[in-house]
């Protein structure tokens, strides 16, 4: 349901909260070693991330990304609307624009469903839940 930019984005942010245990930067390249993401990509991801208030970056020797609040005050709403926006909770199952509750397409009843779910599962969990639950082995291929 999420694009892979939010894929990518969420995992990165596994792997930054993941250095900050220890109190630590993490440079971009071994985000994107441990996360397994494409580097480029990723950079624009964090780069908006940081633009959002979600996470924190800086330069230099000593520098590279981390997460400056409580991971429990970042919820996967949160991640999700600062990277795709707020319509995977909202738009139509088909990407159909006409669809809507006076004029519902075949699966709008249905896909109102699983949306209002993902919504709510976005929202009742942080970062702190996905860190909590994480293990290495899970971004190999």
């Amino acid at each position: 349901m999420f694009s892979k930019a939010c894929e990518y984005g969420i995992r990165a942010l596994i792997v930054i909260a993941e250095a900050g245990k220890e109190s630590k930067k993490i440079g971009i390249k071994e985000i994107c070693i441990l996360a397994n993401t494409p580097e480029s990509f990723t950079a624009k991801i964090l780069q908006n991330l940081v633009k959002r208030s979600i996470i924190c970056s800086q330069k230099g020797p000593s520098g590279g990304f981390y997460i400056a609040q409580p991971l429990d005050n970042i919820s996967i709403y949160d991640i999700v609307e600062a990277i795709d926006g707020a319509g995977v909770f909202n738009k139509c199952g088909l990407g159909l624009m006409a669809c809507n509750a006076q004029r519902p397409c075949p699966l709008h009843n249905k896909f109102e469903v699983v949306r209002d779910e993902l919504n709510a599962m976005c929202k009742n969990n942080s970062l702190q839940d996905l860190v909590a639950g994480f293990h290495e082995e899970v971004f190999k291929r």
